[in-house]
């Protein structure tokens, strides 16, 4: 009992324990990977004379001069067609990583990716939002044996075990893809059809020094996500993924549908004996609320537009609930009198429009957390938010229940006199 007086300030400890978790640093590429949908990818393995399955410097080679590797001649060792195929754009795009591509008419593009080589993998990532999870990477490598291999994978998660070899979006044609080691470089090869015209697409590439097993790639030893405008052929390596977009929208949806909303519902219930602080304290604090669930949305809406998310439920909802938000303040401004009749119905709306409110808010949290693949913090600490709260009202909710059997007298019969 002594305890419950510290509950009203659990809350706020609570919140700072999740702008602790949520803001700290991420990685958001764990292993290039692709998407949902298998593609049957066709593998052929090529070696050059130069094979022995390495190379003789880094993949981020200070002294390689970037300008001087677009002009090796790559049809002297790379297999039909990509060897006649002519008038190739070539970009230098990070580190010693070279991107040579072709458009054709129906959106076929073919691209030469390449790299200083040493042992390991190499991998260019095709994403819808800059962010590895979701997007389609082709990755080739030599083996110990100095055999070549190619995949496609799907980033299902940001774990390695989620990087699904064979699977992906990228409409690989009927041109076997291919792998080639020359000198001291890696090239990739392989054609793509695109449902529309490529342009500013967000390009992810990664590179790791161990080798893959059984298709399985290691933890990426460094990545970037550029910008790269393949109207202008040029890259912008200071691209400003989504990502902190994401964060700030989860951030504000948790702060409104899982602190400040729940904690004005709680005032409003348990302490109205407080009268007429409860009120004043029930109305600032939601209306407050309300305004970082209008933010969330307005925030949702712009992410949406950005990246062209597919998450019909989550958006949805998220509609949904901002709407009987709105149908709460309105109730605010329309709040009937104490002695009118028509109040017992006013609060009966109100309550339980306010119940379905936040009951599908906290769902939406959920369902945003699992369609942006948070980490495993934002799940922690909100389910230990939600918690807090649940426990909370179930406190209050039992001492309010005695204080109530306290205070209420017991029934009083009338005896009949006998007559």
């Amino acid at each position: 009992m002594e305890n419950s007086r510290f509950l009203p300030c659990r809350p706020l400890i609570v919140l700072l324990c999740l702008l602790v978790i949520l803001l700290r640093p991420n990685i958001s590429l764990a292993a290039p990977g692709p998407h949902d949908e298998d593609a049957d990818v066709s593998v052929e393995d090529h070696q050059s004379g130069e094979n022995n399955g390495g190379g003789a410097t880094t993949l981020a080679a200070p002294e390689v001069d970037r300008s001087e590797l677009c002009n090796i001649d790559t049809s002297s060792f790379l297999p039909p067609p990509y060897s006649n195929i002519s008038g190739m754009v070539c970009a230098p795009v990070w580190n010693t990583f070279i991107l040579r591509y072709h458009k054709r008419e129906e959106n076929l593009v073919t691209f030469i990716l390449s790299a200083v080589f040493t042992t390991g993998w190499v991998g260019i990532g095709f994403s819808k939002d800059g962010m590895m999870v979701g997007s389609s990477a082709m990755v080739g490598w030599f083996n110990k044996e100095g055999h070549a291999r190619i995949k496609q994978f799907y980033l299902q998660g940001a774990r390695p075990s989620q990087v699904i070899a064979d699977a992906g979006e990228l409409d690989l044609t009927k041109v076997p893809p291919a792998v080639v080691l020359h000198g001291p470089m890696i090239y990739l090869a392989f054609q793509a059809k695109f449902e529309k015209t490529l342009t500013r697409q967000p390009i992810i590439l990664a590179f790791g020094t161990k080798y893959p097993k059984h298709h399985r790639l290691s933890i990426h030893d460094d990545k970037t996500t550029i910008l790269f405008d393949f109207s202008a052929g040029s890259a912008s390596s200071g691209y400003a993924n989504p990502g902190q977009m994401k964060k700030n929208h989860g951030i504000l949806g948790i702060f409104a549908w899982g602190l400040l909303l729940p904690v004005g519902a709680i005032v409003a219930r348990y302490m109205k004996h407080k009268d007429p602080l409860w009120y004043y304290l029930h109305a600032g604090i939601q209306f407050v609320g309300f305004l970082f669930a209008l933010a969330t949305v307005v925030l949702g809406q712009q992410l949406y537009s950005k990246i062209n998310a597919r998450i019909p439920a989550h958006r949805s909802i998220g509609i949904f609930v901002l709407t009987l938000s709105i149908l709460q303040i309105l109730a605010f401004f329309l709040r009937p009198k104490k002695d009118v009749k028509i109040r017992k119905y006013w609060n009966w709306y109100h309550g339980w429009f306010g119940r379905i409110a936040l009951f599908f808010g906290a769902l939406n949290v959920v369902l945003g957390i699992h369609a942006g693949s948070a980490g495993i913090g934002w799940k922690i600490c909100y389910g230990f938010l939600i918690s807090t709260i649940l426990v909370t009202v179930i406190i209050l909710e039992i001492l309010s229940w005695m204080w109530r059997s306290e205070t209420t007298p017991p029934p009083s019969f009338q005896m009949n006199p006998i007559s």
